[in-house]
């Protein structure tokens, strides 16, 4: 007797159809799992069938063969227990033949019989409505999770035996609650009012670079000794975010679903702000590890912040491993059996000392020796990645506040909305991610700009990436200052923002 139910597992931050074949024959009771399963995957005898018998389901005395097709994909984690315990269903003749016909299934099961959650919940069904099924049961715990993917129907189970039935027509299906799932346009940036960047004194340039990095998509570095405000201020940076659109929403909730980091199957809102410590290995920052590769912090940080503070304390391995995902806004890890690419379009925020004792260039008490080791943890190539570079001052005692955080964001809302619109339908869509290539195009100079622009270069000595990130940012000075036009003011006040930072 052989049955087949449709299930899935992860591949990087994707889903790959997985059809869980169960074949029930004469001879020795015996289970076998073939099909690249991991371990999770090998021990899912027992826990299937404690499942089964807690359910008051039988469990058949014969020789059992489980097969997770296609054979040369390597199957991940325990999300096939459920698509197992029916496909044994079926085969024992337990469960009508049709029952599961164009349907998904996905959960873990307990002992008691219980449907546990699984992660990766968005990205699995979003294969099965790609593959063109209709229904997916998946456990209750992630049908709100689920219920954002759209063009298929989610139908929550709770237990093995409430599944049965409900499939063979006993019991109605579970609702699913949905009460969790909010889109951004319903969420209000101002709820937590425990930061704002009116709490700032003083650091007026400072304060601009932060808006200008924001509103244009520019990785910005602020370096200064300590107490002069650089944490705060960086810390107050998702206070001047746009809103996530439904679209990056669903994109930031996928990746995080895989990664195991979200709460209560919600929707994610808000721009993400990470903030890993400077101990944090390759791995963690860019992804990968042993088993199943896992986002990193640069991928959790999709559409949000990664802000890296004491940036000369981290190992310098692990800065040079940003650079790649710097420039192509994607992680690409090769294993033998698989290459994945993981998302990385992040806004890098990072805050670092001019030298280990953290005393200003005058004041310091750092040996040439242990100055020059400091400073080479950060590579040229790593700082010529970062469009704004600032070094911060202490404010003076009699600054005033500035601007509050709801006036700047507006400002950086309208900016940006200028950007979208100007850059429809290209594979970029903001300043800080346009090309070297177009830029001439994209950001053309008229009059005293080319002049102003030329002298900029001659008296910088700015390599190309330098040249370009001073037109990219005085663009975005321009959509805040809602011009068409990119003036040599403009580009002045680029070049403050660039400065050769120790």
């Amino acid at each position: 007797m052989l049955a087949s139910v449709w299930s899935a597992t992860l591949l990087g931050v994707e889903g790959r159809l997985v059809a869980v074949e169960v074949h029930v024959s004469n001879g020795l009771p015996a289970y076998n799992v073939v099909g690249l399963p991991d371990a999770a995957g090998r021990e899912s005898r027992e826990r299937v069938r404690a499942a089964m018998l807690s359910s008051e389901l039988e469990w058949p005395l014969r020789r059992l063969t489980v097969n997770l097709a296609p054979g040369g994909l390597r199957k991940t984690g325990a999300g096939f227990e459920l698509a197992v315990a029916l496909g044994l269903l079926l085969a024992s003749a337990e469960l009508p033949t049709d029952c599961l016909e164009s349907t998904g299934v996905l959960g873990e099961l307990g002992l008691d019989g219980s449907i546990r959650p699984v992660h990766g919940t968005i990205a699995l069904v979003d294969a099965f409505r790609h593959a063109g099924l209709q229904r997916v049961i998946v456990p209750a715990a992630n049908a709100p999770e689920a219920s954002l993917v759209t063009d298929i129907t989610v139908l929550p189970a709770r237990t093995l035996g409430e599944l049965r039935a409900c499939l063979k027509a006993e019991l109605p299906w579970p609702e699913v609650d949905t009460s969790d799932v909010v889109f951004a346009a319903d969420s209000d940036p101002d709820d937590d009012e425990s930061l704002d960047l009116s709490d700032v004194r003083g650091l007026r340039l400072a304060r601009e670079a932060l808006e200008v990095a924001v509103a244009g998509g520019h990785h910005l570095l602020m370096v200064g000794p300590p107490g002069v405000g650089k944490t705060m201020l960086a810390r107050r940076i998702t206070t001047i975010l746009p809103p996530l659109d439904p679209e990056a929403a669903l994109d930031v909730t996928r990746i995080h679903s895989v990664a195991g980091d979200l709460a209560s199957g919600r929707l994610v809102t808000r721009a993400p702000f990470r903030a890993p410590h400077h101990t944090a290995s390759t791995a963690a920052l860019v992804g990968g590890g042993s088993g199943r590769p896992t986002p990193g912090e640069v991928s959790l940080a999709t559409h949000g912040i990664l802000f890296l503070d004491e940036l000369g304390e981290f190992s310098p391995a692990t800065l040079d491993a940003l650079r790649q995902p710097l420039e192509e806004r994607a992680v690409r890890i090769s294993r033998q059996s698989s290459a994945l690419t993981f998302p990385a379009d992040f806004l890098l925020v990072a805050c670092s000392n001019p030298c280990p004792c953290g005393e200003p260039t005058d004041r310091c008490r750092c040996d040439p020796a242990r100055l020059a080791r400091y400073r080479r943890r950060l590579s040229a190539p790593l700082l010529d990645r970062f469009d704004v570079r600032m070094s911060v001052s202490p404010p003076e005692s009699n600054d005033v506040a500035g601007e509050s955080s709801a006036v700047v964001r507006e400002r950086v809302r309208a900016a940006v909305d200028r950007q979208r619109a100007r850059y429809a339908g290209r594979r970029w869509q903001r300043n800080g991610a346009l090309p070297a290539g177009p830029l001439r195009r994209e950001v053309p100079l008229t009059g005293d700009a080319v002049d102003a622009w030329r002298e900029i270069i001659r008296r910088r000595a700015l390599t190309g990436r330098g040249a370009a990130a001073i037109r990219r940012v005085a663009r975005t000075l321009a959509d805040l200052d809602d011009t068409a036009r990119v003036t040599a003011g403009h580009l002045g006040r680029a070049e403050q923002l660039r400065e050769d930072v120790p």
